[in-house]
């Protein structure tokens, strides 16, 4: 079978990046703003000064080689397994944007309605292998019950696998908690990897103590992390590509060291979320193609450590579903699967640097999600694929269209669109001239209105709800 394979960096600049990377840590070191995850380093090798640690080499490449190469999730439906590291990306939807873009093109803060409804569209998909985490920033939500109530609609409107709250240790017990509720668990705590959580640096060379407060109880359970570094170019990492390149990496490896100091083999994935700062105002660009050459980059690099990678999905800066948002998203979709992506975070949805979601693009992007999907599978080349003994039959000038072998093979070889328009212009025409938006508009409508709640335990769900507090 052959598999497309998209590669930035040779061996020897991927040693390079490593190395500098390695020297970082062992000069400059990392500002860890938490007693503990200090203490704890020091004790397996590392030196600490103040709030500075500095991460001997032998640590660092100790601690990676601790780390699982793949490990598997597990969902309360268990046909909604995910196992990331497998060479085939797990797609999970937008996270964190505070702001919902309509398909008018209005802008307003996000509430928990619409947290639900994106919940049912996550649910819905068959791309998404996760329904999410922070899907948006729900406004109407009291900060304090805001993690447990977004955590609870993710649990109860989908039973594929979810994400918890990195907002400090004591958010993440919360999570630990509730996803006890609903699976086999230990006083309390999952026995299983259940979820995911996404644990960001501060770049340049910090974590805060409510991230890494976040890490060490996803570790001490055996719950997998994403350790993500989002370095701009230009602004909070050095202008020149390999110089952030080997930033990134030495954060993501301060990390995954911790993790592993913590609780030996807890499963990780390598975080890539860097690009470039856009000079002319100083704003980040999530939509440049040195965002996508970044996550190519950064996929060889995790992988070279033996370590699964998360990069961004159909990711854009426009601020609306236009021709921007289309070839942005698409650049950075094909580039993550074809550089072999395993976890696609923000996957669907996104607009405006992170800062916005749309419902009409989840919907688009969801196709897009489905199109890369097809590409990457690619095709056998079996005799029966290659059809020479057909060719021979049909020969010069014939037509294969009611040959046995087309309808033998056409469904399972060629991608059947769900949103993207194939018909005539006169077709078209006919049904109405309806436009992509307007059909994006309608599926969103359809399936928040048709959705079918997986069933979950009313004693359950009474108990989740009494802790979101909703």
């Amino acid at each position: 079978m052959s598999k497309p394979i998209l590669t930035t960096l040779s061996p020897e600049e991927i040693e390079k990046v490593k190395t500098a990377s390695l020297a970082l840590l062992e000069r400059t070191g990392v500002n860890i703003d938490h007693a503990y995850a200090r203490e704890v380093l020091q004790r397996a090798g590392a030196k600490v000064d103040g709030a500075r640690v500095f991460f001997p080499p032998k640590l660092v490449m100790e601690a990676i080689a601790k780390a699982p190469r793949q490990f598997t999730i597990y969902a309360r439906n268990p046909n909604c397994n995910i196992t990331i590291g497998q060479e085939e990306p797990v797609f999970a939807p937008g996270y964190g944007a505070p702001y919902v873009t309509l398909a008018s093109g209005e802008r307003r803060k996000a509430t928990f309605v619409d947290f639900v409804n994106i919940a049912k569209l996550s649910g819905s998909s068959s791309n998404m292998g996760v329904s999410g985490g922070v899907l948006v920033e729900p406004s109407d939500i009291p900060e304090k019950n805001r993690h447990n109530a977004m955590l609870y609609a993710c649990i109860v409107n989908s039973d594929k696998p979810f994400m918890g709250s990195a907002t400090g240790e004591e958010h993440a017990k919360d999570s630990l908690k509730m996803a006890g509720m609903i699976m086999d668990s230990d006083q309390g705590i999952p026995k299983q990897p259940v979820m995911i959580s996404l644990i960001n640096t501060i770049t340049p060379l910090m974590l805060d103590e409510r991230m890494v407060g976040a890490l060490i109880a996803y570790a001490e359970a055996g719950q997998p992390v994403i350790i993500a570094s989002l370095g701009m170019a230009g602004a909070t990492a050095p202008t020149t590509l390999a110089g952030t390149l080997a930033l990134q990496n030495a954060e993501v490896l301060a990390g995954i060291t911790l993790a592993q100091t913590i609780r030996e083999g807890t499963p990780v994935v390598y975080g890539s979320a860097s690009s470039i700062t856009e000079m002319r105002n100083g704003s980040l660009s999530i939509g440049a193609p040195e965002g996508a050459w970044i996550i190519a980059a950064a996929v060889q690099i995790a992988h070279s450590y033996g370590l699964p990678c998360r990069a961004g999905g159909c990711v854009t800066d426009s601020k609306t579903l236009d021709p921007q948002a289309a070839y942005e998203s698409m650049m950075n979709l094909q580039v993550a699967g074809m550089a072999g992506v395993d976890f696609v975070l923000h996957a669907a949805g996104i607009l405006e640097s992170y800062m916005s979601f749309s419902m009409e693009k989840f919907i688009i992007d969801d196709e897009i999600c489905s199109m890369v999907r097809r590409f990457l599978r690619g095709t056998k080349f079996e005799a029966e694929d290659l059809a020479v003994q057909l060719v021979n039959e049909v020969g010069p000038g014939g037509q294969f269209l009611t040959a046995d072998h087309t309808y033998q093979n056409f469904r399972k070889e060629f991608w059947t669109p769900a949103l993207s328009n194939r018909e005539t212009y006169d077709q078209w025409k006919m049904n109405g001239l309806v436009s992509m938006l307007t059909q994006a508009e309608q599926r969103v409508h359809e399936i928040i209105e048709n959705y079918e709640i997986p069933y979950l335990e009313k004693s359950v769900e009474q108990k989740l709800k009494e802790m979101a507090g909703i």
